[in-house]
């Protein structure tokens, strides 16, 4: 059975922003091998981090506005994928801490465009009934199922058994085999004609009420994110002293939450509206932090981790499927590489610094109530939000793809 071209975009953009969390996320599992050989401290961690965050912000920010004013989606897709894979690859060869800080800013900047260059090319390859479910895959699941859930067990295999620079290297290999599929298998999408929608930038993108929301939305809930996925294994361990099997138990339930809720959300958001999910996700996503603050026993806490951990799902809507509705599709990477590039530098950036600084003073418990409040503002945010789900408004649907199309 020949896939459709529909499923064949959505299996190549999944991998390809699944292997971006892949090697975003491999340095994080490879540090405790690394930092004796090369005089790392936790203190390097978070400047690697937060220098790679700054990049991929900046270059998703101006590449995914490029794309849309070239009309290049695919060429820059591949050298993309081909750059980021090979400077994951090039972190084995350092010597030490300012080597590694550069091919770690250098890898942002080849990751920041991927995520917009994707959606605005699954946004026109989609049908409208299954544009979220489609997002959610690239956008949630997949970044969870090889980043979260099964690199941190194959990176730690690989560094134990051949040692962490072979680790790093052999972490290339997917992204030059999924670069060769897009440049094989994925087609540059048709123009758009030059009077599909108004030219302008980022101001005027701003005047649209979805698009500034999403903005403020992704600031918030990337502090959401960051915060837990940063914070939660010193927490679990220091604060509520449990052991490190325990802990990694934690975090796998994450790790499948993120997968499951990833495509969920979106499926779920293509039946009831953009709206009302953002708003009943965000609420419940607030939860997960007082889960791991209150609740102390195993068969209690697992369950609760993975039912409250929904906001990976909305993630999709805010920083893809909303804005792709809202805009025409002349405009949509630029809108897409905004909301990620602001929201990256307000809470990738800025947030784990403020709120590091705020554990050393107040203890390191404040981080989950900081984490809390990252969700509830996105909920209350999404109540300002047009409804964009094409099933919520088929009875004016055409009057509502007219409309798009001029934005």
């Amino acid at each position: 059975m020949r896939l459709s071209y529909e499923n064949k975009l959505l299996a190549i953009l999944a991998l390809s922003f699944g292997f971006v969390f892949f090697d975003r996320l491999a340095l994080s599992f490879l540090f405790p091998f690394m930092a004796a050989e090369l005089r790392l401290s936790p203190a390097h961690l978070g400047m690697l981090a937060s220098a790679l965050a700054l990049t991929w912000s900046l270059s998703g920010l101006g590449l995914g506005a490029w794309s849309d004013r070239r009309g290049v989606k695919k060429p820059m897709l591949v050298a993309a994928v081909l750059a980021f894979s090979l400077f994951s690859a090039a972190s084995g060869l350092v010597a030490g801490f300012l080597s590694l800080l550069l091919f770690r800013a250098l890898m942002g900047v080849a990751e920041g465009p991927v995520l917009p260059i994707s959606q605005s090319l699954l946004a026109a390859a989609s049908t409208p009934a299954r544009r979220g479910f489609n997002m959610g895959i690239v956008n949630g699941s997949a970044p969870g199922l090889l980043g979260a859930v099964l690199g941190p067990p194959l990176l730690v295999a690989l560094a134990e058994s051949y040692g962490w620079r072979a680790a790093f290297y052999l972490s290339c290999l997917p992204g030059l085999l999924i670069a060769w599929l897009a440049w094989r298998h994925v087609r540059e999408p048709a123009p758009a004609p030059a009077s599909a929608g108004r030219g302008g930038g980022f101001v005027q993108l701003l005047g649209e009420r979805n698009i500034l929301l999403c903005v403020l939305i992704a600031c918030s809930y990337i502090t959401w994110f960051i915060i837990l996925i940063s914070f939660t294994p010193t927490f679990l361990i220091q604060v509520k002293g449990m052991s490190p099997q325990a802990m990694g138990a934690v975090m796998s339930s994450l790790g499948f939450a993120w997968v499951a809720w990833g495509a969920l959300v979106p499926a779920i958001s293509d039946r009831i509206g953009r709206k009302p999910a953002m708003v009943a996700f965000s609420l419940i996503a607030a939860c997960c932090p007082l889960v791991l603050l209150e609740v102390d026993r195993m068969a209690w806490l697992l369950p609760l981790v993975f039912l409250s951990y929904t906001g990976l799902g909305c993630f999709t809507l805010f920083m893809a499927t909303i804005p792709a509705e809202t805009v025409s599709p002349r405009r949509i990477a630029t809108a897409l590489g905004m909301i990620m590039g602001v929201g990256e530098l307000a809470g990738g950036f800025v947030a784990p610094t403020v709120a590091g600084f705020a554990a050393d003073r107040y203890g390191l418990s404040i981080v989950m109530w900081i984490a809390m409040v990252g969700a509830l503002l996105p909920a209350l945010l999404s109540l300002g939000l047009r409804e964009t789900a094409p099933l919520r408004l088929r009875p004016r649907g055409a009057a509502l793809e007219a409309e798009r199309a001029l934005r």
